[in-house]
């Protein structure tokens, strides 16, 4: 079969899209910040429930919220811990979900070179998930609490539509769960509604090309992994 030109333009795009850890300071366009978000909301979802929120920071509103969850997670407190309130990862971690998230870990922490008797390394740069990389847009994702785990798979395909239309703009992201662990303070500092739940965050803008941390690729199963055609 031939590919068409549109068949490659979309394959190239979701191939070429990856995690972005450094963003150049550069202003990514109002209107473009609008039109992703426009395309990203023809996402399928049951019965067209669209159970998507989304909070746009740039300027002072990512910085002070970025400076507030920053705050605490140099400073813990055993007093008042922060906590998620739902479970991203598996409670126990089982084969070969273990070996994957380990290696990608270490495949990063080597690019930065910190070895793994770092820790204060490997804390300060998890703490840059909470700067969104110093990427110029910040993106905070939330959802209502009388949604159900089906509307959950919905958002993840507009999450993706997201990532894929930012990706045909030249534009790069990298989705973060790491923020769900400080939904309190981020719902006083947007003032969203108890009835929302935080899901994730997403850095939006140019990639620093010239960031090592750019160049890491992670592997992906071959098809015959975890696919079984049944004639």
């Amino acid at each position: 079969m031939i590919a068409s030109p549109s068949q490659k333009i979309v394959d190239q795009i979701i191939t070429e899209r990856r995690s972005v850890r450094a963003f150049l300071p550069d202003l990514v366009a109002s209107e473009d910040i609008q039109r992703i978000l426009e395309v990203a909301s023809r996402a399928p979802s049951g019965s067209n429930t669209q159970p998507w929120k989304v909070y746009v920071l740039t300027g002072d509103s990512l910085t002070q919220l970025s400076e507030k969850i920053l705050h605490a997670h140099q400073h813990p407190s055993a007093e008042e811990p922060h906590t998620e309130e739902y479970n991203y990862y598996p409670v126990k971690w089982v084969s070969p979900y273990l070996e994957r998230r380990r290696k990608v870990g270490w495949d990063l922490y080597a690019l930065l070179g910190l070895a793994r008797e770092n820790k204060q390394g490997m804390h300060a740069q998890h703490g840059r998930n909470y700067a969104f990389f110093d990427a110029p847009v910040g993106l905070i994702f939330t959802i209502d609490r009388v949604m159900e785990q089906g509307s959950w798979l919905d958002y993840g395909m507009f999450l993706q539509n997201i990532m894929l239309a930012a990706k045909a703009r030249g534009l790069d992201t990298c989705p973060q769960a790491a923020f769900t662990q400080y939904h309190k303070i981020i719902r006083e500092q947007l003032q969203f509604s108890e009835n929302e739940m935080l899901v994730c965050g997403m850095a939006l803008g140019y990639a620093d090309t010239s960031k090592v941390e750019n160049t890491l690729v992670t592997e992906r199963e071959s098809v015959s992994a975890f696919v079984k055609f049944l004639t």
